[in-house]
């Protein structure tokens, strides 16, 4: 179980990372289409994210009464379907104020460094009592792994399309 978590964050860092690199920090602030996130809310919305669960998994925690994997399919499901719209907590909404991108790179680094670490200690299956995932309640630490991994997965894609539809946009001008 280890490893594999551990895999699981490995990828989505480099994965969300080498998306990042498809920005320069002369179009991370730029806003693709009306509504959207820029590339640099998106990273700066995954960081708040990932820097509350390894807040969270990092905190006290009690043992679990339940199957410690119980939610993990739904999260996957849930968040891995690109045709449900979702809207974000209030926590963990990006600024409109001008990102940095080596900033918001070298942040985002540790922090998913820090979700390896945690990935691979010995109470995975305990479940962390600081906070509770709307409509769901306390999590396991395994769930709140593999949410940041699932969470992260869906947000590289739409960096993408951001990246993608910049260069078009680019290309059309």
């Amino acid at each position: 179980m280890k490893n594999n978590l551990q895999n699981i964050i490995v990828t989505a860092k480099q994965e969300f990372l080498k998306a990042l690199d498809l920005f320069g920090q002369d179009n991370i602030n730029a806003v693709p289409f009306e509504g959207s996130w820029t590339g640099g809310q998106v990273a700066e919305h995954i960081l708040k994210s990932v820097s509350g669960i390894l807040e969270t998994v990092n905190a006290s925690s009690k043992p679990t009464e339940r199957n410690p994997e119980e939610h993990v399919k739904m999260l996957g499901e849930i968040f891995l379907n690109m045709d449900i719209k979702m809207k974000s907590p209030d926590f963990i909404i990006p600024s409109d104020s001008p990102k940095d991108k080596s900033f918001l790179q070298a942040s985002l680094a540790k922090t998913f460094d820090g979700i390896e670490e945690a990935a691979g200690e010995d109470n995975l299956t305990e479940t962390c009592t600081t906070f509770e995932m709307p409509t769901l309640g306390l999590l396991t630490r395994i769930e709140w792994i593999q949410f940041a991994g699932f969470h992260t997965r869906r947000h590289t894609r739409q960096l993408k399309n951001i990246a993608d539809y910049l260069k078009k946009a680019e290309i059309e001008l």
